[in-house]
């Protein structure tokens, strides 16, 4: 049975020439790159190789690059330590109300120790007021978290405009962006976006999972959450998983020098997945019409999201009913979007990546077509 991966906001499969680098690091690069001896040398070049690839992708000086474990790690490292270190400025955290997880509950943490937690809605549109969420700033606010991408969605936010409206407000107020599911995907540059810090991870561009990155500039003060060595300049202190960092920085290269084509190849599969959903019956979509089209969300009203997944994955073909962290619960992000419970209950997130093709749209098509007749609702 052929298997049809359509899950990549989840994780992707890991590029060959990444995983083949990881594998060679381990076995013949396999020094502390701490260590002054020549493999400790050999292993430094190549963290040095790597940093610099990420900041390419990134559009940032590789200074302001800080290796972390993933996604999750840089949101925690941004809020809570850009909380700590900055505290006596300000007790005001602004967030949206469907952030990540992994953003939002670092934040809903804060608010528990006395930060005080303000939050916009999603417009029924599907996207963040920009304006709106700006206008919460004051003299008080000393972090404003949004991301970049709604991750079940697909909603892009204008980051570039939120930092310029949050600067002109309060000059001091630390800008952070969750930008996990955009890096790779969208044309963007750290710098020209203003933001203080960024958040990216590798497992969702085609490195291995384990690994991530948190863009800082040199003037964002932040905490470190952890202490030891003197890795990351203490930042991220710990002994760096080499490996996994060479992978990540040979697949954002990979992710940069192939950014067009695969833009253009995934605008064809979005657009060809929207005009499918047009002629299936009970299926609508859920995501706006200007939406990454590497990420589609619909729902098949009358049949629960479990179920149809079920189906779906007996026949080989995968999906997903929302964020992979949420276990299958109702999605928080698309109530807090104002979607109703009738399309939150029978919500499918389809995820495209540069290996998926218009047949295997197709075969997903066919097989909601299917489903609809062989469930028994």
């Amino acid at each position: 049975m052929r298997e049809i991966y359509l899950d990549n906001c989840a994780t992707t499969r890991v590029d060959k020439d990444a995983a083949e680098l990881a594998a060679y690091v381990m076995q013949t690069v396999y020094g502390n790159p701490s260590s002054l001896h020549k493999k400790g040398i050999e292993a430094e070049a190549i963290l040095t190789e790597a940093r610099r690839r990420i900041a390419i992708a990134l559009g940032c000086a590789p200074d302001n690059v800080y290796f972390t474990s993933g996604g999750t790690e840089s949101n925690n490292l941004a809020i809570f330590g850009a909380a700590s270190a900055n505290k006596r400025t300000g007790n005001t955290i602004i967030t949206t109300a469907w952030e990540h997880s992994s953003a939002l509950n670092p934040v809903r943490e804060l608010e528990s120790r006395g930060f005080v937690v303000k939050a916009v809605s999603p417009e029924p549109s599907g996207h963040i007021d920009i304006d709106k969420l700006a206008a919460l700033t004051d003299g008080d606010t000393v972090l404003v978290s949004c991301m970049m991408v709604n991750s079940e969605l697909g909603s892009v936010a204008d980051i570039e405009r939120l930092v310029k409206l949050v600067k002109l407000r309060n000059s001091k107020t630390l800008v952070h962006c969750d930008a996990v599911q955009g890096f790779g995907k969208l044309s963007f540059s750290a710098e020209r976006l203003g933001v203080d810090m960024l958040s990216v991870s590798g497992h969702k561009t085609y490195a291995p999972k384990g690994v991530g990155a948190l863009y800082m500039k040199k003037t964002a003060r932040v905490a470190p959450l952890f202490f030891g060595g003197g890795q990351e300049k203490l930042i991220r202190p710990g002994t760096e998983a080499l490996p996994l960092i060479a992978a990540f920085g040979l697949a954002a290269e990979a992710a940069r020098n192939n950014f067009s084509a695969n833009l253009a190849h995934l605008t064809a599969l979005f657009k060809h997945f929207v005009k499918n959903v047009a002629l299936t019956e009970n299926l609508c979509m859920n995501s706006p019409p200007d939406s990454t089209p590497y990420i589609c969300n619909a729902s098949l009203l009358g049949f629960r999201s479990e179920t149809v997944l079920h189906y779906l994955a007996a026949k080989g073909i995968y999906v997903s009913s929302g964020s992979a962290c949420g276990k299958g619960k109702p999605s928080y992000m698309l109530k807090a979007a104002g979607v109703s419970r009738a399309r939150i209950d029978s919500a499918l997130r389809i995820s495209f990546s540069k290996h998926n093709t218009i047949d295997d749209v197709d075969a997903f098509f066919l097989a909601l077509s299917q489903a609809q007749k062989e469930i028994v609702v």
